[in-house]
Parts: structure tokens; sequence; C-alpha cells
């Protein structure tokens, strides 16, 4: 089911949230709505659903206008981060209450339960309650409630938040893996950018109402529109570094570092103050356009070690390192920057 929204506008009293957006999800599609608090993402997902009402533009369901109908006529499943499941009804009785509202046979509930609580992997947990449910369990009971219903799209309100570390890797794939099977058209609410990018097809980062870009995953890491949208994607974050163009370089001030830009950039950017930014796999022992500076923090991932290097001006260069290296806290090192995948922003933050 492709989804549009047309001019969509919404406001809260004199407040105005979302303002004249424009989006278009594919049939099939799942994609992600990311953003900080307040960005307006959990304002559009509940306007898709109709749990809030439109104050303009318009809402598509394939060629149908929603706009103005209710939220039960919407067909739309539900899954928020509370989970929202009865205490007092077996996983059984939750799973099948909305086609029990819908009047449907008994026989009939009990076959698509179990064809349900089969495809998320809870068959043995029918006739346990909520209670007895660890929060991975409850999250799967959730899911099955809304895809029981067919739903012509699933909405996913940060499903995740309340999941610990190892749960959320699980229920990632899990619900992945769902919704590729059933070919529902899905939008994910998060502010988590590894599940946005775990998770979706396309991802829309949001700030203040706006869509700000809209991409493939891959392609908004590799080439975001501005440093907002390069230090919303990335773990350990991106490091943004201030100076100079002059001369085909970018000149660092506080090491006098001269990095090598691409001809086209430096031509038409000479003398203009920039920033650019070095993701931490691009600056590396050994290789690279050396620049000084002091190990200021060291952290060990497991397989990896984070390691910031802070320059005499105190501008701080991170660096993913899958072998440890043998410098400590306080050391001098002079380590790499790849300037083939460094990222020139003007001073406004918008990519150059």
């Amino acid at each position: 089911m492709r989804i549009l929204l047309d001019k969509f506008t919404k406001s809260f009293g004199s407040l105005t949230i979302i303002d004249e957006m424009d989006l278009e999800i594919h049939d099939g599609e799942m994609i992600a709505l990311l953003g900080g608090s307040g960005c307006g993402k959990s304002t559009t997902l509940f306007s898709i659903c109709g749990i809030h009402k439109v104050n303009g533009g318009r809402i598509l369901f394939g060629d149908r206008d929603v706009t103005n109908v209710t939220s039960q006529e919407r067909n739309v499943g539900v899954v928020f981060q509370s989970f929202a499941l009865y205490p007092h009804m077996t996983v059984e009785q939750n799973i099948g209450f909305p086609l029990k509202l819908r009047k449907e046979t008994k026989p009939e509930i009990k076959r698509k339960v179990d064809e349900i609580a089969a495809m998320v992997h809870i068959e043995e947990l029918l006739q346990r309650r909520p209670g007895e449910l660890s929060g991975g369990q409850q999250q799967r009971v959730a899911l099955a409630r809304a895809l029981i219903r067919r739903p012509d799209v699933l909405l996913l309100d940060e499903p995740l938040a309340n999941l610990d570390a190892t749960l959320r890797l699980e229920m990632r794939s899990e619900i992945r893996r769902i919704q590729q099977e059933t070919g529902i058209t899905a939008v994910l609410v998060t502010h988590d950018q590894v599940e946005a990018m775990s998770m979706c097809d396309r991802i829309a980062i949001m700030d203040k109402g706006q869509i700000v870009q809209i991409t493939e995953p891959r392609d908004m890491y590799d080439n975001p529109v501005s440093d907002f949208v390069a230090g919303f994607l990335g773990s350990p974050p991106i490091a943004f570094v201030k100076g100079r163009i002059s001369g085909g370089k970018f000149v660092e001030p506080s090491t006098a570092t001269k990095i090598p830009l691409g001809a086209k950039i430096a031509k038409a950017n000479d003398g203009r103050e920039v920033k650019i930014g070095i993701r931490p796999e691009y600056f590396q022992p050994g290789s690279g356009t050396m620049i000084s500076g002091k190990i200021s923090f060291i952290e060990s991932q497991g397989r990896e070690t984070l390691y910031n290097v802070t320059l005499p001006d105190g501008t701080i260069l991170r660096s993913i390192q899958s072998r440890r290296s043998p410098s400590k806290i306080g050391d001098e090192v002079e380590w790499g920057i790849n300037a083939d995948q460094i990222l020139v922003f003007d001073q406004d933050g918008v990519r150059i």
C-alpha cells in the first residue's frame, strides 16, 4: 500500500509542528522517520494512523483519501513502545482481540492466531499472560496482534525502546523478516540511527517538523546533505574540524596540517572558512594525511577500540580500530586522515 502525505500540516493550538510536509512511502517498503525528540516524527505517525486530526493537506492510502477517515476505518496495525497488552488476557486472547471486535467466529480466530503465532515464534506462549513474559516475548505478542488483522500499513512507534541491547538486536532482525515476508508497507519511528539503518529500505531524517533528507541508509551515511545529517548517522559519531581552504587544500589552524581536497571543491571555495567531517574509520595510524594530537580517551568495545585524539585547539578526532594500539591516554600520536573520504561543509552546515 502506497502512502502519500501531500502538504501535510499538523498544529496543536497556535503551535505548528508539521508545516506542509510532502512524503511518499512506496508500496511494500519499510521507511524510518528518524530524528531527535520534538522533531515531529511521532506526530507524523499518529496522523497517518488517524489518532491525530490533520490541520492541512491530505493523507492518501493508495488512491484513497483517508485524511478525514477514522483510525478504525484505515486498517492500520500499530505497535507502541509500551506494548499495551491486556494483562488479564492470555496471549491467545490478546492476539485475537481485534478479530473478536470484528465478530469473526471462534474457529476462524483460533486458526488465524495459530498462524500468526507461528510467524512470530510464540506458539508455546499462547496460554500465558503478559506478566509471565519477557520484554522480547511481549513485543512479539504486540506485533502479532497488530498483524493479525492483515493491515494495509504497519506503524511502529519506538517499538524496541524498552528492550535490552541483546533483545533489540534480535527484534530488529525479526521485525524486518516479518515485514519482508508479509510485504506490508511499514513506517518505523525511532531516534536510534542503528535501528533505522539496519531495518529500513529508506530513512527520512526529520528536524523541526521538516524532512531534511530522505534516501537509502548507505547513501545517507556516505552523502549527507548537511552536518546535521552527518552527525546523526554513525557510531561513534563523525568529528568536525574547522579551518580554511587555501591553495587547493584544507588547512587545520592549530597544527597547520594541510589536507588535499578535490579540485572542484577547492577551486570554487578558495579562501573560504569551512569545516570538514571525518568519520572514525577514516582516521587511522599509518596512512593518509598525518595530523598530530594527544590521546584523551580510550574505550574498548570488544572487537574494536575507540580513541579520542585532541588537537591543540581542543578539537577532538575519533578513531575506531580493530587492533588495540599500544598508545595510552596522554600519549602524543600522529595518525592519518583519508583525504578521499572527508566531507566538506560551509559555515551554515550545508554540504559543499
